[in-house]
């Protein structure tokens, strides 16, 4: 029985010493990976990446010491993996893209966590780059995971990467406005407004675009802080119609006049709006 004993003894030895390998691994792996994430030297984009590299490598490396454990040779191991390497290469050539998509976005930095960007038809607010995928929010809070390779392949739009944005508010006057007048009023409310770039080349502009069918159609051109945006565009365009009616100034809206007539070229009478019986 001495034998069995020690055989079983030392097997039990090394399933012992192969699961305390993996539970250490796994717990080292992922305090490692938090600690980096706290760096703060690091920006979170790349934090983040090199965190879940940290974290498998860890693990990866646990694994092996895992099997040398149990006799397998550490040479014959990388031989073994290096003929099969091919074919998981090809097997999981979507999944290696995506880490090979990873480390590109990551070098080349076309966004950063907390950037809205659009690619393919998506848009999101980016919380996290990570090895295989990345995570974003829409704005009204949908979890989007994309894998690297679907944005990577992919134009990317970035609205969050220059500090300052442009944007044109088209205004309609009637015919019979005085136009000088409306663009005195459209300048005076960009003007007033501290969110607005007031000086240098991107200073607000109003110009006659257009004159339309029933409109004449002014621009205000202004630059501002990207993250006052929407908020300025909003307020803006309330401000706006609210001044240029304070101002005796009209907005006209398209109107049609009908005419009817009998079949022998006769005006013919509007019909009668149907009454109760």
């Amino acid at each position: 029985m001495t034998p069995y004993l020690d055989v079983l003894t030392l097997w039990g030895m090394r399933v012992l010493s192969a699961v305390l390998i993996l539970i250490a691994g796994w717990v080292i792996g992922n305090w490692v990976s938090a600690r980096i994430r706290k760096v703060n030297q690091l920006d979170n984009t790349l934090s983040g990446f090199l965190a879940g590299f940290a974290k498998y490598a860890i693990f990866a490396v646990a694994i092996i010491t895992i099997l040398a454990q149990f006799g397998v040779q550490t040479a014959s191991l990388i031989a073994v993996l290096g003929a099969a390497g091919l074919a998981v290469g090809l097997a999981l050539q979507g999944t290696l893209s995506n880490v090979a998509a990873g480390i590109m976005l990551l070098i080349l930095r076309p966004f950063n966590v907390g950037d809205y960007i659009v690619f393919g038809g998506t848009g999101g607010t980016v919380k996290s780059l990570g090895l295989f995928g990345t995570e974003l929010a829409t704005p009204d809070n949908v979890y989007i995971y994309a894998p690297n390779s679907n944005i990577w392949n992919n134009e990317i739009t970035n609205y969050s990467r220059n500090p300052t944005r442009r944007q044109d508010f088209v205004v309609s006057i009637s015919y019979s406005d005085d136009i000088n007048a409306a663009m005195d009023v459209l300048r005076g409310i960009v003007a007033k407004d501290p969110r607005v770039v007031q000086d240098g080349e991107n200073a607000p502009q109003v110009m006659v675009s257009n004159m339309g069918e029933f409109s004449i159609d002014l621009i205000v051109r202004i630059w501002s802080q990207g993250a006052d945006y929407w908020a300025l565009r909003w307020d803006l365009t309330k401000v706006f119609k609210e001044d240029l009616e304070k101002n005796g100034l009209t907005i006209p809206f398209p109107t049609r006049t009908l005419l009817m007539q009998s079949a022998d070229g006769a005006p013919a009478e509007p019909p009668k709006k149907a009454g109760k019986s």
